[in-house]
């Protein structure tokens, strides 16, 4: 007797359940104060912690794409709530001994290795499971992710408030792992030709168009291909100058329109409510216009927003437009995935994206650090804001370029009258 299929919405589901779990990370900022009043580290020493715990993110995603496709997403998914579990409960013990090295062995190194294999596992399957809407698929899974701090940001709080440092720890790695390994559990990649109900009918009739990849490539072919550094820099871009707003949102706000340090906290809360609907508006959007305008909309918006940030003094027009900003933040996140999928195929997504997440690793370094250096030179992050402009500029041009790359591979593939399968229409 022929297996059913899974719900595919219930598959989805389980990935937002992983993302939510992994997703904690962005919260860390909870644990700085309490962890600096106990022990006495410095802000540096502690916030290490964080830079550690994203620096593993980038190369486990890089590392274990492989591992992600050849075992499938359940077992990827519950060796990432085994190291993301581990992690978080062993902060516990690290607390519990008063040790710093051991934190960022445990939260930073095993948390970070946990992050990465779950940030990857379920994406290529959910692609799988929405050939008819391949952005709204990735956009809900990383959109849990972009809603994790928000939700575990006053659960943390009052667990430290109630428990303590150490308890809070226990608490939380054992509840992540559990909700991490029971969504994994669900996963699985879709039978061989499945396609969701009455899609093939729409397909017959010609009220859907199918979509064709630009290609089906390994890990390997694609790591030789222009377009994956096209798609490397673009999200390199995004991310650096993204998350440099994200880590000075509230000083800027306090130094430019003159917020108090309380309006500024509250800004910045309800700014990663927009992160999170970006990524699911965003990549939604993209299914509907196609990912390379949507990825050209980033840089042509936030090239004017850049801009004029230095020179907006009215308070709400200033919240409106960091808004916007952590939108193009979190979409392209979320439009990565489907892109990926759009030019290099399914076979091995998973591999792909986790090679593509090293741009983030890099920017997690590079934008930050380029924005307290440009404060410390200038007094105000004014200049960085303008240079991140010119930034986005060259991500411009390069979404540009992409686009001709990918015409002449279709036009080659035209020619062969082949499905493009192989290296000699890849590159």
């Amino acid at each position: 007797m022929k297996k059913k299929p899974k719900n595919r919405w219930l598959i989805a589901l389980s990935a937002v359940g992983i993302h939510i779990s992994i997703g904690s990370v962005y919260a860390w900022s909870n644990f700085t104060n309490p962890l600096i009043d106990q022990f006495g580290w410095t802000t540096s020493q502690v916030q290490l912690t964080f830079s550690i715990a994203i620096l593993f993110l980038g190369l486990s995603a890089a590392f274990f794409g492989s591992f992600v496709e050849k075992y499938g997403p359940r077992k990827a998914g519950l060796v990432a709530a085994i190291f993301f579990g581990t992690g978080i409960i062993g902060s516990g013990f690290a607390v519990g001994l008063s040790s710093l090295p051991l934190l960022y062995v445990f939260y930073g190194a095993l948390g970070g290795i946990g992050l990465g294999i779950g940030y990857i596992a379920p994406v290529s399957t959910l692609v799988k499971w929405f050939p008819d809407r391949r952005g709204l698929a990735t956009g809900l899974a990383i959109m849990g992710f972009g809603f994790a701090a928000a939700i575990s940001s006053p659960i943390m709080e009052m667990l430290i408030t109630s428990v303590g440092l150490e308890n809070t720890f226990y608490i939380l790695g054992a509840s992540y792992l559990t909700i991490m390994v029971l969504s994994s559990l669900y996963l699985e990649k879709p039978p061989e030709g499945w396609m969701p109900a009455g899609f093939q009918e729409k397909l017959d009739t010609g009220k859907v168009q199918r979509k064709t990849d630009l290609a089906e490539l390994t890990a390997n072919e694609a790591v030789k291909t222009k377009r994956f550094y096209y798609l490397w820099f673009m999200l390199f871009i995004n991310v650096t100058c993204g998350i440099a707003i994200l880590s000075a949102a509230k000083p800027l706000a306090i130094d430019s329109i003159g917020m108090t340090t309380v309006q500024a906290a509250a800004l910045v809360g309800v700014l990663g409510i927009f992160n999170g609907l970006g990524r699911l508006g965003w990549a939604t959007i993209s299914d509907y216009i196609g990912r390379p305008n949507t990825y050209t909309a980033f840089f042509v918006i936030q090239i004017a927003l850049f801009a004029l940030l230095p020179f907006t003094t009215n308070a709400l027009l200033f919240q409106v437009m960091l808004a916007i900003v952590y939108t193009c933040y979190g979409g392209g996140f979320a439009s990565i995935p489907a892109y990926i999928a759009d030019i290099f195929g399914t076979k091995q997504l998973g591999a792909i994206h986790g090679y593509i997440l090293t741009a983030w690793a890099a920017a997690g370094l590079a934008g930050p650090m380029f924005a307290a250096y440009m404060k410390d030179q200038t007094g105000s992050y004014e200049g960085s804001l303008l240079f991140f402009a010119g930034l986005f500029v060259i991500a411009l041009i390069i979404s540009l370029v992409i686009r001709l790359d990918i015409k002449r591979i279709r036009s080659l593939t035209k020619k062969s009258s082949v499905k493009p399968v192989n290296k000699v229409v890849s590159e």
